[in-house]
């Protein structure tokens, strides 16, 4: 056994010309996931349609998508571009926090929208009542902290053990389960049952989606004008679509076998849930979404009579 200081993130290839054009391909994902957040972020502040509880929890989501993307990205970007792999032992343990903060903060907040959803659809005469401007802030809250509270356990699952052996992470990034695999034999064991008890609840909120989604569905089913039963409907689909990408990301990622050598499979399932979401979330809403789109031609208009 050894005390380890600082990890070295070996999750990239060690061909020169690989690491520039990964360096090229994470910068890429990073710049369009950051201006579409900040875009959505901006429309749901400034335009006054837009002041309703869905868009509050929407610019909250961007938000968190933001900060999401920024935990692994800007340090994985600097590592390749100067061939230093070290992050020291603080810096990992604060990267998994807040990684983990802000994933769970985002699941919380999936499932507070899913249940605005399923208030506006089932129950939209006690809508009002039920989510008013003091239940958003009260939900929006909620979720931060069970996010901080979700990071904080895990990481002092993870790191309240000793590390035996090598320091090297095959990852670009400190995640949980690489960094299981450099704990000393048999000291992990407190941290594999907050996985299971953290997979056995994720999964329990899970379920209670689906369900909100079953009742949703059988309302908008019994909606009389076919052109009601489709604009509802898409009111639906891009918070489906990105609770099942953010979930289907995450799952296939932590049940896919960490390898304790780097491998393209290894890569390309970290940027699946690491990368993907916070990047597509911007997109999802904003294609199939007229009030987005009506309130960035506002504001398109507005900066270019500004400038004339």
């Amino acid at each position: 056994m050894s005390i380890i200081t600082e990890f070295l993130l070996k999750g990239f290839p060690d061909d020169w010309m690989l690491q520039r054009l990964y360096a090229t391909l994470f910068f890429l994902i990073y710049l369009a996931a950051l201006m579409g957040n900040l875009l959505i972020i901006t429309l749901t502040t400034i335009d006054q349609h837009l002041q309703v509880p869905m868009y509050f929890f929407l610019k909250n989501l961007s938000l968190i998508d933001v900060c999401y993307v920024s935990v692994t990205v800007p340090k994985s970007l600097m590592n390749l571009l100067t061939n230093r792999h070290s992050i020291s032992f603080q810096g990992c343990a604060s990267q998994v926090f807040l990684f983990l903060f802000f994933a769970g903060t985002e699941y919380a907040l999936l499932i507070v929208m899913s249940y605005d959803r399923y208030a506006a659809i089932c129950h939209p005469l006690h809508y009002e009542g039920r989510i008013n401007r003091r239940s958003c802030v009260q939900m929006v809250t909620a979720s931060w902290f069970s996010g901080c509270v979700y990071g904080s356990i895990h990481v002092a699952g993870t790191f309240s053990v000793s590390f035996c052996g090598s320091n090297i992470v095959h990852q670009f990034f400190c995640d949980i389960p690489s960094l299981l695999i450099l704990t000393c034999y048999g000291e992990n064991h407190l941290e594999y049952a907050f996985i299971i008890a953290s997979c056995c609840f994720d999964f329990v909120c899970f379920i209670l989606m689906i369900v909100s989604y079953v009742h949703i569905f059988s309302t908008v089913l019994r909606i009389p004008s076919s052109q009601g039963r489709i604009k509802t409907f898409s009111t639906c689909m891009p918070h489906l679509t990105v609770v099942t990408l953010f979930v289907s990301s995450g799952f296939i990622a932590y049940l896919g076998s960490t390898s304790k050598s780097p491998s393209a499979l290894n890569l390309f399932m970290s940027v699946l849930y690491s990368l993907l979401p916070p990047t597509l979330n911007p997109i999802i809403y904003s294609l199939r979404n007229k009030d987005m789109k009506v309130a960035f031609v506002k504001m398109f208009s507005g900066i270019m009579a500004s400038k004339n």
